[in-house]
């Protein structure tokens, strides 16, 4: 059975936005809000570096304000934060050369350059000492639950983060078509838009009966059990293709391979924290080859949102 998109109505809402964003992206390129407003090959002027998120958690930003810091220092511009409102709205802001740097989630990547975005992976973030690049998705329901595997999911309501979530979506998707479960049909989709508010309302138990959201928020949760995860290719920092040749080298030099206690060492006293330290433990290399198993999977489950 192949993923076509969401049934509910705020599912229905999230891809109608990314489905204009994707069909518009010439137009998009033209006339977005800020886009090409300022010198060639950046999204602002050639002091700024437009910096790029997916609406992970309520902490997003605070747990990058280091690393900005520390490009900032680095490259001497002015590291400007860009936190879209959903992903398809980050993913249409990158097609229209709105965004100079970001830390991406690998279907997000995917997705943007599938219709036209131009970038290139730098590296992905570890959290620990000796971990490879990656994550788990981790499928959850409250605590106590009778649901005891996904294959128990049919039938009932089903918190998901955003329908081009990797860890909150497409693999959850792979997971259920797997157990035998057509996302579409056999479940009630609830699109919490956000990992932390995924594992919330799922450890509430009222709108969402089970869910998914990645590891780390997961583990602030003591409402909610893992009873079946995934491995996922560890999110991409990417940087424009369209940036100078100088520029793009010296955010690799930067970005490619940078520990925490480095950061620290090197003048940004915030990133000593046990928040970012939580979050980041250094960048390790990746490139576009990295995210083949998302093409694979996009592939096996036919989704909308990876089509060009």
């Amino acid at each position: 059975m192949s993923l076509r998109r969401p049934r509910a109505a705020i599912a229905l809402a999230g891809v109608a936005l990314l489905t204009t964003a994707l069909a518009g992206c010439s137009t998009a390129a033209s006339s977005a809000e800020g886009s090409g407003s300022g010198d060639a090959g950046y999204a602002v002027d050639s002091s700024t570096l437009v910096f790029g998120v997916v609406p992970d958690s309520v902490d997003t930003e605070t747990n990058y304000q280091p690393l900005m810091d520390y490009i900032a220092q680095e490259t001497g511009k002015t590291v400007e934060y860009h936190e879209s409102t959903h992903y398809a709205a980050l993913i249409e802001a990158s097609i229209a050369g709105q965004i100079d740097v970001a830390s991406f989630s690998g279907f997000t990547y995917v997705t943007a350059t599938n219709n036209g975005a131009e970038l290139t992976p730098i590296s992905s973030i570890t959290t620990a000492e000796g971990q490879e690049p990656g994550y788990f998705s981790q499928a959850i329901v409250p605590k106590g639950s009778d649901i005891t595997s996904i294959a128990d999911m049919a039938g009932k309501k089903i918190c998901f983060v955003d329908p081009s979530s990797t860890s909150g979506y497409l693999f959850p998707s792979y997971a259920l078509l797997e157990a035998g479960i057509d996302p579409e049909e056999d479940i009630t989709p609830v699109f919490a838009g956000k990992h932390d508010v995924s594992v919330q309302k799922t450890g509430e138990g009222t709108e969402c009966d089970a869910g998914f959201a990645e590891d780390s928020e997961v583990a602030k949760s003591d409402a909610v059990e893992v009873i079946d995860e995934q491995m996922v290719p560890g999110a991409p920092i990417v940087e424009s293709d369209s940036l100078p040749d100088d520029v793009k080298q010296q955010l690799k030099d930067v970005l490619s391979n940078v520990t925490a206690d480095q950061i620290v060492e090197s003048g940004i006293e915030s990133a000593d924290s046990e928040g970012f330290r939580a979050v980041f433990f250094q960048t390790t290399p990746v490139d576009d080859a990295y995210y083949d198993e998302i093409r694979d999977i996009c592939e096996k489950t036919n989704a909308t949102q990876c089509q060009a």
